[in-house]
């Protein structure tokens, strides 16, 4: 572990943690904690930064970050559909943009983050809705299923993968892949590292998961498998790419669907990083491991979607 990575988790068990192990969870006030950190990154060298947060901005309602049109640049042939992180009731693109300016640079993809409605205000499925609608507006302007991944981190991760069994079970073109980070996909709590490492994880405590749940699911069953993918039908998924920490409580999210996925089929690449924090990419640039884990990430994104175009390729030649 680096050090900088040692005081992130300093800080997280200091700042974050206790707020987690509170009987009640205060939406505003975790919101208010989150507006009032969020460190804005600049705007990487040769791109640019569209908000769309206006009234008509809708399914597309976030932001855009492309690189600046330049006759020496070949435009990006794969784009992001970023979901953030926050258990569904706090953060924004605004929060996450240190994690999505870092992965869209090295992926060299158009980055969309969207700004999916949040609980308590709109519960589930309101999340899921936005993100495929979002998905959709993309196809109908143009861009090719098999040149987008679907990324998120945490409920964001959780949120991608039930966008992918939402469009398998509709029917709809499935992106060329997922990338997952920390993924919070059983809103049940029933994981058993949320006990072994209540206590070693300086983000969260275990039962803090199930207490966050509930504002997002209402009366929905914690099993839905749209709000808990781990429950969802696995095959006919795209490539998915996970990462978590081998000391968060919810790191039996993540082995539990890649185990699952496996087994019906998907191609799967699961990494664990030793005691890393939750999310702990979003602490790029400053800690080497997010670096390096976003390296990884971007790595994956250009895979994927080269297969894909290579496919299509094929069929083309074969027609």
């Amino acid at each position: 572990m680096s050090w900088q990575s040692a005081l992130a988790c300093w800080f997280l068990r200091r700042r974050f943690h206790p707020h987690t192990v509170q009987s009640t969870i205060s939406v505003e006030h975790a919101r208010k904690m989150t507006a009032k950190r969020i460190w804005s990154p600049r705007i990487p060298r040769g791109w640019q930064l569209s908000e769309q947060y206006g009234p008509t901005a809708s399914p597309l309602r976030g932001e855009w970050l492309e690189p600046l049109a330049d006759s020496t640049r070949l435009a990006p042939a794969r784009t992001i559909l970023y979901l953030h992180g926050g258990g569904y009731y706090f953060c924004s693109p605004r929060s996450h943009r240190s994690l999505v300016f870092e992965l869209a640079t090295r992926a060299n993809a158009r980055t969309f983050s969207l700004d999916y409605r949040l609980a308590p205000e709109h519960r589930f499925p309101a999340a899921l809705d936005d993100s495929l609608a979002a998905y959709r507006r993309m196809l109908a302007a143009g861009t090719p299923a098999g040149s987008i991944v679907i990324a998120g981190d945490s409920a964001g991760g959780g949120l991608a993968l039930a966008t992918l069994a939402a469009l398998r079970d509709a029917g709809d073109a499935l992106p060329a892949g997922a990338l997952l980070l920390s993924p919070w996909t059983d809103l049940a709590a029933t994981g058993e590292s949320i006990r072994t490492n209540d206590g070693r994880d300086p983000m969260f405590s275990g039962p803090a998961i199930a207490r966050g749940a509930a504002i997002y699911l209402g009366n929905t069953a914690a099993t839905h498998p749209y709000a808990s993918p781990l429950y969802a039908e696995m095959s006919g998924l795209p490539p998915l790419f996970v990462q978590a920490g081998s000391t968060e409580v919810l790191l039996d999210d993540a082995r539990r669907v890649v185990e699952k996925a496996r087994a019906a089929g998907v191609s799967v690449e699961f990494e664990i990083w030793p005691d890393m924090p939750h999310v702990w990419q979003i602490f790029a640039p400053f800690i080497p491991e997010a670096c390096k884990a976003l390296d990884g990430a971007a790595g994956f994104v250009h895979q994927v979607t080269s297969a894909r175009a290579a496919q299509a390729s094929s069929a083309i030649s074969i027609a």
